[in-house]
């Protein structure tokens, strides 16, 4: 029941403000709906309620402030109320009815962070106007009217609203930090860098400003635009390793040497700069460069001891990781047990690694005991399926079964996660047949994602059932359509079975497009060019494939494209290597055969 309200002859004055500022009795978004230094609004739950007099009555106000009609205060009390309950809708709407009666910017506040938590799309926009109307000086309402334009597609709108944010010196810096983040939203990232540019037009000397900029254009692949500014940044603040790790990104997608360089040079002006080094070494990692990669890691090490803005223990796993990516399993065990051995936060992620390099060091039942030392909770199922994927190799197929068989209160999605690795296990063990009746009974009775329908197509392909295969893809394609792998694996059929050859040229493009430089989808293309006829483009796109990863099947592929060129040694010599490392690959055994003279 609703308090009662005592009628104005009582002569009981209430303050407005004491209304206003009573503590909301359910969660509301805090410290605005936008905020520039990056960080997502935190929601709190206050427990208080407008504060009562001894009788049950509501507190007396003291001050000359204006006497509020008891209509006011039912209404407000039933806006309380219906939020106390649940019923966010009417809440809000009724706290916005009150700031436009009242005019009352702090009601407008209420009623925008009521409609923003709640999802009240017909309510929130509104209630910002209202709000950032009412209060022209408050950070928080501009930032929040801000992000509401921005959220609509709005930019030219919002540039007033940006522009004024940012004449704050105290928040500009931050502002132009976190200002592509704020924008990201936005699908026209040409617009986008036009908005940046606009903004930090009256800002020559920030580097901020300038690097704003620069990284607004390198996600407008404006990268000469974004090279210049980030440029700009760094002679405004030399140094800076923020810059500098933007810099190297931008080099990269121009040659990935380039950023390589770059970060050398960077380092012997800066060699403290240990965000720029841990970069330098992933790179060096990424291209295979492992010894170079090697001589980094005990500088990353000590950096960081001496460091006391990072982490020793997370630093330490990282380049543990690096250690198990540059095939230097030995190593990686050590820093692994040194992270452990620093309370390293995420234990269950470094029991993980832990088992991952004890396979590779054939130490499988230390690594079996590793995945075993993972309890219950978010990285169970991970381990799980790590050791039965472990027992697929060491012992059979059917025990890793029975292991995933076992596992208990699966949500829908473990399931699925389940079952597509029960029949990847038996896909590896050649039982093509069950695995397609597996997925087959998933696909009917499970609710159907892409990612499961596009592993029953591929399972329909192994056992040439191609009609199925292909209208599964397409069916993945039309209900993902942002789903690469989907449009890559029906371009491949088609140029491994040398049909619909465009087409498939067309798809894997797609499949690129949404995956620039996936080493998978370059063979993919190569091998369509291949089998067109297209020598030149197909071994251009095959050996970009094999110097991003020298995969055997990539390897065989180029090799046979080379020897029909007429470059028979380069050939044998990529077979040969290839070989040396995969010696069973049937794919790779099977090309070198075929051209052996």
């Amino acid at each position: 029941m609703l308090p009662m309200i005592k009628s104005k002859q009582t002569n009981i004055s209430i303050k407005k403000s004491t209304l206003l500022a009573a503590p909301m009795l359910w969660m509301l978004l805090s410290a605005g709906l936008l905020v520039l230094n990056g960080c997502a609004a935190n929601r709190h739950i206050d427990e208080g309620s407008i504060a009562m007099a001894s009788d049950g009555g509501l507190q007396v106000a003291d001050d000359t402030e204006s006497v509020l009609n008891p209509e006011f205060i039912y209404r407000y009390l039933v806006g309380e109320v219906a939020g106390q309950r649940g019923d966010i809708s009417t809440s809000g709407a009724i706290f916005y009815d009150l700031a436009k009666t009242e005019r009352d910017a702090r009601l407008a506040e209420r009623a925008a962070k009521i409609a923003a938590y709640g999802n009240i799309t017909n309510l929130t926009v509104p209630a910002i106007k209202l709000w950032a109307e009412l209060d022209p000086d408050s950070t928080e309402a501009q930032q929040a009217m801000t992000e509401m334009l921005i959220a609509t597609g709005r930019l030219d709108d919002a540039k007033p609203y940006l522009s004024k944010l940012l004449a704050k010196e105290e928040t500009r810096a931050s502002g132009f930090l976190y200002m592509n983040t704020l924008l990201n939203r936005s699908p026209n990232k040409a617009e986008v860098l036009e908005l940046v540019q606009f903004l930090a037009q009256p800002y020559p000397d920030s580097a901020e400003a300038q690097f704003a900029v620069a990284q607004a254009a390198w996600i407008a692949n404006k990268d000469d635009t974004a090279l210049a500014a980030i440029n700009k940044a760094e002679t405004l603040h030399a140094g800076w390793d923020i810059a500098a790790l933007l810099k190297g990104q931008i080099l990269y997608r121009k040659s990935p040497q380039a950023a390589i360089d770059y970060y050398y040079e960077f380092l012997k002006s800066h060699p403290k700069s240990n965000e720029v080094r841990i970069n330098l070494a992933k790179l060096l990692v990424n291209q295979k460069q492992f010894e170079a990669a090697k001589k980094e890691f005990p500088l990353i090490i000590e950096q960081a001891k001496s460091n006391s803005s990072q982490n020793l223990a997370d630093v330490t796993a990282v380049v543990g990781l690096m250690s198990y990516q540059s095939a230097d399993y030995v190593s990686a065990q050590n820093y692994f047990q040194q992270a452990l051995a620093m309370d390293f936060k995420d234990i269950d992620q470094l029991n993980l690694y832990m088992g991952q390099t004890s396979e590779k060091l054939n130490q499988n039942e230390a690594a079996a005991d590793w995945y075993k030392k993972v309890p219950l909770g978010p990285r169970y199922l991970e381990a799980q399926l790590s050791l039965a994927n472990l027992v697929a190799r060491t012992q059979s197929a059917d025990k890793a079964i029975e292991i995933l068989d076992e596992l208990m209160d699966l949500n829908t999605e473990q399931q699925i996660i389940v079952i597509q690795s029960q029949a990847s296990i038996l896909a590896r063990a050649k039982r093509d047949q069950e695995a397609f009746e597996l997925l087959e009974k998933a696909v009917q009775n499970l609710p159907n994602t892409p990612e499961l329908v596009y592993d029953y197509a591929l399972a329909a392909e192994r056992l040439k059932k191609f009609d199925l295969m292909e209208s599964e893809l397409r069916r993945t394609i039309a209900e993902k359509p942002d789903f690469a792998a989907a449009y890559n694996a029906l371009g491949y059929s088609f140029a491994d079975r040398n049909i619909k050859l465009n087409e498939a040229i067309t798809l894997i493009e797609k499949a690129l497009e949404l995956s620039p430089n996936d080493h998978y989808m370059l063979d993919s293309l190569g091998w369509a060019h291949f089998r067109k006829g297209n020598l030149d483009k197909a071994i251009q796109y095959l050996q970009e494939a094999y110097n991003i990863n020298p995969d055997p099947e990539i390897a065989a592929h180029l090799g046979e494209a080379l020897w029909l060129k007429g470059r028979h040694d380069q050939a044998k010599k990529i077979w040969n290597d290839a070989l040396s490392i995969d010696p069973d690959n049937e794919v790779l055994i099977t090309t070198a055969n075929k051209f052996k003279s």
